[in-house]
């Protein structure tokens, strides 16, 4: 998939979710289940500094059986960030997920976050992308092709 980040971000939409490292988990998770999404970028000065998940719940505060009022998102944060462009294919994203074993990628164009995207989203596109593919073999074996 040689299609740029950009737009699957046009398609998807542009609205990142965010937190501060102070805020409580308990308040970010909170947050997480309002806005029903699976991470929120961590931003401190404006600056993205981590990503909270609900791998980083999961796995920091329930497996530990700590209190999530009492901890902030920066004591469970993912704090290797791994950001991407744009300009960045699909497959060039799949790739970076595969590899880094991550599942969100804030995409910065220069200092601005412009957009978060997910393994899923980026599933979403190579299977959308794969069945119209498919469709125009399909249209072009059975000579109906061009539609």
């Amino acid at each position: 998939m040689n299609t740029a980040l950009d737009k699957v971000l046009e398609q998807k939409g542009r609205q990142v979710y965010v937190t501060s490292p102070s805020q409580t988990v308990l308040d970010a998770i909170k947050s997480m289940q309002d806005k029903q999404v699976g991470a929120l970028v961590v931003l401190d000065d404006g600056n993205p500094v981590g990503v909270f998940t609900e791998r980083d719940v999961l796995n920091r505060v329930v497996a530990r059986e700590s209190n999530p009022a009492e901890m902030t998102v920066s004591d469970v944060m993912t704090k290797s960030l791994v950001v991407v462009s744009p300009s960045t294919t699909v497959q060039q994203a799949m790739a970076i997920v595969t590899e880094k074993r991550c599942r969100h990628l804030p995409v910065m164009d220069g200092d601005d976050l412009v957009g978060v995207v997910s393994s899923g989203d980026l599933t979403y596109w190579v299977v959308k992308s794969q069945s119209y593919e498919i469709e125009n073999l399909i249209r072009y074996i059975t000579g109906k092709y061009p539609a």
